[in-house]
């Protein structure tokens, strides 16, 4: 079942986010994403996929500035198209907010990258870390 996540929702966010076999984040990170998540969660919305009785995967979009937050899917899970399902949900609150493309970063490398690629998204550079900067319009 795919939905808008509820604060309930949350601490099972959380759990998928630290799951993650890449895109792992350090300590350091981890209060930069939980305060971008806290302005979110006031501001815009979560899409989650539900099965088993829980959030397994999510998409957020960041409605400041046109980027897609995250898209992470339980590694239980992975493989099953859920991330196909879900990113389009964040790429249409970016539309509703009046934004014509979307961008987002990856690593170089990635099952992510590939995703993306593959997706139809397009590289348009990389930061000083590496990162890959994609765009997709909207």
């Amino acid at each position: 079942m795919i939905r808008r996540a509820t604060l309930a929702d949350r601490p099972r966010i959380t759990e998928v986010r630290l799951a993650v076999r890449e895109n792992k984040l350090s300590a350091a990170s981890q209060a930069k994403v939980d305060r971008t998540a806290d302005w979110i969660f006031e501001n815009g919305t979560f899409w989650v996929w539900e099965e088993a009785g829980a959030v397994q995967g999510f998409a957020v979009a960041d409605l400041r500035d046109g980027t897609i937050f995250g898209l992470f899917i339980h590694p239980d899970y992975e493989g099953r198209g859920i991330g196909r399902v879900l990113l389009p949900k964040a790429c249409e609150d970016l539309r509703a907010a009046g934004f014509s493309a979307a961008t987002l970063t990856t690593g170089s490398g990635t099952r992510a990258e590939r995703f993306y690629r593959t997706n139809g998204w397009q590289e348009i550079g990389r930061q000083d870390d590496g990162q890959i900067i994609f765009r997709n319009s909207l």
